[in-house]
């Protein structure tokens, strides 16, 4: 029985000795993948993506509120679509307001947490807003 557990812990003592010893190649090479399973791990944790509900929990600002702010600033404008959303790390209400007799339409980003209209109302023609309405489903479908 003791010449059994010489021989493992002698084992063991040549494993880790020559483990120790290895050529720094194959410690780096060891090294390099552990460093990009973390990093990995890390993507994966940034690339949470977060709910509707999380960023209403978050907003300051109602939604009614935001629509009054957006609609003063394109007047005679209905709404034809809303949306909230983190831009460039603001969250913001973002409006596709109509115009009659006008192509097009005028986007209002309005900040949710003070209520604020973020820059200047900004006008897509209907190709403009037809790309960005066809970038945004494909982003939709890659985060699925």
């Amino acid at each position: 029985m003791f010449k059994v557990i010489a021989v493992a812990i002698a084992i063991a003592a040549t494993t880790t000795v020559a483990g120790a010893q290895a050529p720094a190649a194959s410690k780096a090479a060891v090294k390099t993948n552990t460093t990009a399973s973390v990093t990995a791990k890390r993507h994966r944790r940034a690339v949470k993506k977060e709910t509707q509900a999380d960023l209403q929990k978050e907003a300051k600002v109602s939604e009614a509120d935001a629509r009054a702010t957006a609609l003063k600033e394109v007047p005679n404008g209905t709404v034809k679509s809303e949306e909230l959303e983190r831009e460039k790390g603001k969250l913001i209400y973002s409006y596709d307001i109509t115009v009659p007799g006008k192509t097009g339409i005028e986007e209002v980003n309005v900040n949710a947490i003070d209520g604020s209209v973020v820059g200047k109302p900004h006008h897509e023609t209907a190709k403009a807003e037809k790309a960005e309405a066809k970038k945004e489903a494909k982003e939709k479908k890659t985060t699925k």
